[in-house]
C-alpha cells in the first residue's frame, strides 16, 4: 500500500505541475496575442483609408491625404531593404498616381514590375554599346539570351504578384516569387560576367545596377510581408492552406515527395525496362528512331500535356544539347552513366564564351535525366569547359555522370535534385546561383594543371534575400586516380565564395584526406569571408575534423536544427514538396 500511496500522490502532483504549466501557458499566449493585435491595429491605422467626410476615390492621381497615408505605410515597407531610397522612390512614384495603392501586398506588384522596366532599359543601352571585339559580340548575345530568360521569370512573378490572389496560400506562391526573382538576379549578374574584364564590362555592371536595386527590394518585401502575415495568421489559428507545413524532406525511396507518380515509376525502373515505354529513342547504329538525341527534341510534338520521354542507347553521342523553355517534362533515359553519353569539346579558350560552352543545356521545366552520362572532354588546359548547365526549375538528376575539369557542372538557376551522382572535376567543379540539393553524390577531384589548386563548390549567391544555395549531403568526396599520388602537392578545398553571399553546406559526407585542413579558401583576399555562409554538420572521413577550418565570420560548424533547414523538405518550399503524399521520412539521414 505504500507504493501505491506514494504513487498516487505523485500522479497528483504531476497533475497539478501540468495545470499550472497550461495556465502559464494560456496566459503567455495571451498576452502575445493582444500584443500582436495592438501591432496589427497600429498597422492597419495607418493602411486603412478613413471614409469620415469623404466622397468615393477616383481612378486618378491620389489625393494629399491618401499619399500621405501611403507614404507612412512605404517607409515601414522599404525598412530593412537593402536599398530604401530606391525602394521608397519606386514606391512613392506608384503611389502618386494610383490611390487604390493603400496595402502592403499591393506594393509587391510595383516592386517586380519596376525590375521589368529596368531590364529593358539595361539591354537596350547596351544594345548601343561600341562592340570593338569577338568577344564583346558574344557577351552581349549571352546578355540577350539571359535578359529574355529574366523577363520570362518576371512574368510568372508579376503574375503570381497580382493583389486579387497574393493572399490566397501565400506561403507557396511567396516561394515561387523568391524562386523566379533570385533567378532573375542570378541572369542580371550573368549578364555582367560574360564580359571580358574593361569599361564595357564596368558600363554593363553600372547599367545593371538599378536592377540588381530593385529585385533585392523586391525579395526584402516579400520575405518581409510573407513573415509578418503568417506569423499572424500562425498566431490567431486562421491558417487553412496559407500556413501548411512542410513536414518532410525524402520518402521511404529517398526521393523528393514531389515527384509524381508517373516520373517515380521511371526512376525506379532499369533504362531499358520495358514497361515504359519511350515516345523516342536514340541509337547510333540506327535501331532507334533517330540517331541522335538533338533530332529527338527536334521533332518532339510541340502541343502536349504528358510527360515525354527519350531512350538513348548506350554510345558516345558527339553532339551539344539544348531542352528549351518549350520543351518541358521532358525525360531522358540511358542504359548507364558510362554507356549513354552526350560528349561535347567546347571551352573557353577556343574563344567560346564560357555560356556557350556547355554540353548539355537545360532550360525547360521539370526536365529528369536517368543513367546518363554528360561529358566535356576539351581537357584542363583549355581552362573553363562545362559539361552541364541547368537553369531548369524542379529539375531531377538520378544515377548521371558529370565529367570535365574546370567548372563542370553549372547548376545556373532555380530548384534542382541531384541523386546518386558523379561528379568529376578540378576548379569549381559545381558552380552557380540555384538552389540545388546533391544527395548519396560522389564527387571525384582530379589533378589540375601545375600550379592550379581544386575547388568543389562556387556558389554564387548575390543577395542576402535570395533563397539559394548549395547542400551536399551524404555524398562522398574522394581523389580521382590522377591526383592520388601527387594530392599531397595540390591543395584542394570543399569552395570558395565567389560571390558576396555565397552559401554552401556540407553535411553528413564523407571527406577524404585530400581536403586540405582549412576546409574553404578565399576567393580575392578576404571578398566575402564576413558575408558567406559556409557550413559543415556531421561530417566524417580524413579531413572531416573542423578544428582547424577557416575562421572567417561565415564559417560555422552548425547543429542539429540548423542541419534540418538544409533538407529536402526544408529549402524546397512550396506545396510541390508533398505533392504526392507518399510514406516520407525526416530530411536527415541520423
Amino acid at each position: 500500500m505504500v507504493f501505491q500511496d506514494f504513487d498516487q500522490l505523485s500522479e497528483r502532483r504531476r497533475v497539478e505541475r501540468q495545470r499550472k504549466f497550461r495556465k502559464r501557458v494560456t496566459i503567455a499566449a495571451i498576452v502575445a496575442f493582444v500584443l500582436l493585435v495592438l501591432i496589427v491595429s497600429a498597422i492597419f491605422a495607418i493602411i486603412n483609408l478613413d471614409k469620415k467626410g469623404r466622397g468615393p476615390l477616383s481612378s486618378g492621381e491620389s489625393s494629399p491625404k491618401d499619399f500621405a497615408r501611403a507614404q507612412k505605410l512605404i517607409k515601414t515597407i522599404c525598412n530593412g531593404t537593402n536599398y530604401q531610397t530606391s525602394c521608397s522612390d519606386t514606391l512613392s512614384d506608384a503611389a502618386k498616381k494610383n490611390s487604390s495603392l493603400n496595402q502592403p501586398h499591393k506594393f509587391i506588384e510595383v516592386a517586380i514590375t519596376a525590375i521589368n522596366d529596368e531590364v529593358e532599359k539595361a539591354f537596350n543601352k547596351a544594345k548601343g554599346s561600341d562592340l570593338k571585339t569577338k568577344e564583346e559580340k558574344a557577351a552581349l548575345n549571352v546578355c540577350k539570351k539571359v535578359l529574355d530568360d529574366a523577363k520570362e521569370d518576371l512574368k510568372k512573378a508579376i503574375s503570381e504578384a497580382d493583389p486579387k490572389n497574393l493572399l490566397e496560400n501565400l506561403n507557396e506562391k511567396s516561394a515561387e516569387l523568391n524562386n523566379w526573382l533570385s533567378a532573375v538576379m542570378s541572369y542580371q549578374q550573368t549578364c555582367v560576367d560574360a564580359f571580358p574584364e574593361g569599361d564595357l564590362r564596368s558600363q554593363m555592371e553600372k547599367n545593371m545596377n538599378i536592377t540588381k536595386q530593385h529585385t533585392s527590394n523586391s525579395l526584402a518585401i516579400i520575405q518581409k510581408f510573407s513573415s509578418y502575415l503568417s506569423t499572424l495568421r500562425h498566431t490567431i489559428g486562421t491558417s487553412r492552406r496559407l500556413l501548411e507545413s512542410i513536414p518532410h524532406s525524402l520518402d521511404s525511396d529517398g526521393l523528393p515527395s514531389w515527384i509524381s507518380y508517373e516520373d517515380r515509376r521511371i526512376l525506379e525502373s532499369s533504362g531499358n525496362d520495358k514497361e515504359i515505354k519511350p515516345h523516342a529513342t536514340v541509337a547510333k547504329d540506327g535501331s532507334g528512331n533517330f540517331k541522335s538525341l538533338s533530332a529527338a527534341l527536334e521533332a518532339m510534338p510541340k502541343q502536349r500535356n504528358d510527360r515525354y520521354v527519350i531512350y538513348v542507347k548506350e554510345g558516345i553521342y558527339e553532339e551539344t544539347v539544348t531542352i528549351t523553355q518549350e520543351m518541358t517534362k521532358v525525360t531522358i533515359m540511358g542504359d548507364g552513366s558510362q554507356k549513354s553519353i552526350i560528349n561535347g569539346i567546347k571551352n573557353v579558350a577556343d574563344g567560346v564564351n564560357m555560356y556557350d560552352t556547355a554540353t548539355l543545356v537545360v532550360i525547360g521545366e521539370e526536365f529528369l535525366a536517368k543513367s546518363m552520362g554528360f561529358w566535356n572532354s576539351a581537357g584542363p588546359e583549355k581552362r573553363q569547359a562545362v559539361a552541364a548547365r541547368v537553369q531548369s526549375d524542379r529539375s531531377i538528376f538520378v544515377n548521371c555522370r558529370f565529367e570535365g575539369y574546370q567548372n563542370t557542372l553549372w547548376a545556373q538557376t532555380h530548384r534542382q535534385f541531384y541523386r546518386n551522382n558523379v561528379v568529376l572535376g578540378t576548379i569549381d567543379i559545381i558552380f552557380g546561383d540555384a538552389m540545388a540539393i546533391f544527395q548519396n553524390t560522389l564527387i571525384t577531384v582530379r589533378k589540375p594543371l601545375d600550379g592550379q589548386q581544386n575547388s568543389i563548390l562556387a556558389q554564387a549567391r548575390l543577395d542576402n534575400f535570395e533563397t539559394t544555395g548549395f547542400v551536399l549531403q551524404n555524398c562522398r568526396i574522394e581523389p580521382h586516380e590522377s591526383l592520388q599520388s601527387v594530392k599531397n602537392n595540390v591543395k584542394s578545398y570543399l569552395g570558395r565564395p565567389c560571390k558576396e553571399y555565397s552559401r554552401s553546406v556540407v553535411m553528413e559526407s564523407t571527406i577524404g584526406d585530400f581536403i586540405d585542413p582549412e576546409g574553404w579558401v578565399a576567393f580575392k583576399g578576404d571578398f566575402g569571408i564576413k558575408t558567406v555562409y559556409f557550413a559543415e554538420y556531421k561530417n566524417k572521413g580524413g579531413n572531416a575534423n573542423t578544428d582547424s577550418r577557416v575562421k572567417w565570420p561565415g564559417f560555422k560548424v552548425i547543429e542539429k536544427d540548423e542541419a534540418a533547414k538544409y533538407t529536402v523538405g526544408s529549402f524546397f518550399p512550396g506545396d510541390w514538396i508533398t505533392k504526392t503524399g507518399v510514406p516520407v521520412h525526416l530530411g536527415l539521414f541520423e
